[in-house]
């Protein structure tokens, strides 16, 4: 069984405070003081002693120099060496520099939040720390803000103020979308993203089945997906009689929340989706990170690098 119907949920947050659209004040404000937080960060989560940085990047062709034993058939450049005489190697040497990509669930189910903050707000938290600490690396930074559809796509570049203008965007950004499509999300990206990067998905993964596209991209680059949540969306709180809905079936049923033993099923199930879909991102090579409303997202993402 799924998470709260994402119905309800939009037509309980869609009046309230929460999903107001923000003033141009208020969002620059916002995307200032995300900037000055990871500016006092430590962190260095992009630098080249980072062994997911490696992952990341790609090889650029340096130089032809004449074979040596042992150099790959495959990089012998045949025209070089035709008209010189003798055989040359390509040589490649592994890109300095690192693109960053990062795509955001935008649909209106991170509208919800019981604990401090929205999914939304948090997802933003996440997006601009991870884009902030890339270009404070000399890194390049992207995003692709997704629903059920690709929704906008803002190319890599290496600017501060590039970052501060994607933040603003994000801050700003109303998707019409109640639903999300992670397939279409990494499908799209795969259209336009060439080089290999490093490649952040930040949602729910409220979703249908999107396994294929997980493993296609994977393979292309480096992907670390972090998941969202709420903790009322794990554990339920009494109240009476709800009606639920199974996000994959679509169904819906009554459930008595002042059942202890319901409950405790309820968040036995929300644990096993979790497990079920960090294992289906190992399966393709790629990570998995969960990260509740309430969490000190910079302390999740450090600890998280430490560890990779």
């Amino acid at each position: 069984m799924g998470l709260f119907s994402k119905k309800k949920i939009v037509e309980q947050e869609e009046g309230s405070a929460l999903s107001a659209t923000p003033t141009v004040a208020a969002v620059a404000a916002r995307a200032k003081e995300l900037d000055l937080k990871t500016r006092k960060m430590s962190m260095q989560l992009f630098s080249g002693e980072s062994r997911s940085t490696a992952k990341g990047r790609g090889m650029s062709f340096k130089e032809v120099r004449q074979y040596q034993a042992g150099d790959d058939v495959r990089f012998i450049d045949w025209n070089v060496s035709a008209r010189l005489g003798h055989t040359y190697s390509k040589v490649f040497e592994e890109e300095k520099e690192l693109n960053v990509v990062i795509l955001v669930d935008v649909s209106k189910s991170n509208l919800f939040g019981t604990y401090v903050q929205s999914k939304k707000s948090q997802i933003v938290n996440l997006a601009a720390v991870l884009s902030f600490a890339a270009v404070n690396e000399n890194n390049k930074a992207g995003m692709m803000f997704f629903s059920d559809k690709a929704e906008k796509w803002l190319p890599s570049k290496k600017s501060h103020q590039h970052v501060l203008y994607m933040v603003r965007e994000l801050l700003s950004y109303d998707a019409k979308a109640k639903t999300t499509d992670i397939s279409q999300a990494l499908n799209n990206l795969n259209g336009v993203l060439r080089q290999r990067s490093l490649v952040f998905i930040i949602s729910d993964f409220i979703s249908p089945s999107f396994m294929d596209a997980l493993r296609v991209t994977a393979k292309r680059h480096d992907l670390v997906g972090i998941q969202v949540f709420d903790k009322s969306e794990r554990r339920l709180p009494d109240m009476g009689l709800v009606e639920m809905e199974d996000w994959e079936s679509g169904n819906t049923l009554l459930i008595d929340t002042s059942n202890p033993t319901e409950r405790k099923l309820y968040q036995d199930q929300f644990d096993q989706r979790y497990l079920g879909l960090k294992e289906s991102f190992k399966s393709c090579g790629a990570e998995l990170l969960q990260v509740a409303t309430d969490d000190d997202y910079i302390e999740k993402i450090k600890a998280f690098f430490l560890r990779r």
